[in-house]
């Protein structure tokens, strides 16, 4: 499936990878493993019939949560991958930058 999606990117996209030190990587797993498990408790409460209420503040919750994770992200791209990028004279970036904040702020 990967080599399908990487076919499907252009050469310089295809070739990037993070470089996130592995601290930062054990905290961001961390973190999704517990949305993983309140997205399934979410999942249960629809399933029990609890409380629309309560439900929707769980999903509050959990988008916090996916929030926080994009903020750890978004640091760790702006500090690195941008600011090397730049460093190479390769002023894209900014383009590529606008994208994703505008996808972001979608949210």
């Amino acid at each position: 499936m990967m080599e399908q999606t990487t076919h499907n990117m252009d050469e310089n996209t295809a070739c990037r990878q993070s470089h996130h030190p592995e601290s930062v990587k054990k905290d961001l797993t961390t973190r999704l493993n517990r949305i993983e498990g309140q997205i399934r408790g979410i999942k249960g409460m629809i399933e029990k019939d609890v409380y629309c209420d309560d439900v929707i503040t769980q999903l509050s919750a959990t988008q916090s949560a996916l929030n926080s994770v994009a903020k750890i992200l978004l640091e760790g791209h702006l500090k690195g991958c941008v600011v090397d990028r730049l460093s190479q004279g390769d002023d894209a970036i900014i383009d590529e930058l606008v994208v994703t904040i505008h996808k972001l702020m979608k949210k």
